[in-house]
């Protein structure tokens, strides 16, 4: 179902691009990992985000990438806070 769905790029063009679990799933171990979680518990984080940010856009044509970011911050912030932190304001800190 998530290869249905198209994602908005950010940017001039507002190019689009299938959704790509993986991608996210990868972002949100990254997140997990910056501030020192167990490789294990950032997984398990990351199926969780996951799993609800599929749910949420399953309805959904498209979305743009700040639709996911908004999305998969709100699920990472009761499971790992710090990492929900980062995820969603990662290209302030970087």
């Amino acid at each position: 179902m998530s290869e249905l769905i198209d994602v908005i790029k950010r940017g001039k063009k507002r190019t689009t691009e299938p959704f790509e679990e993986n991608k996210l799933h990868a972002s949100i171990v990254a997140s997990c990992l910056s501030v020192h979680s167990p490789e294990a518990v950032a997984r398990h984080a990351a199926d969780r985000v996951c799993s609800v940010v599929i749910d949420w856009a399953a309805n959904k044509p498209e979305i743009t990438t700040d639709d996911i970011r908004r999305q998969a911050a709100r699920a990472l912030t009761p499971i790992h806070p710090e990492a929900a932190y980062i995820y969603q304001h990662h290209n302030v800190i970087m």
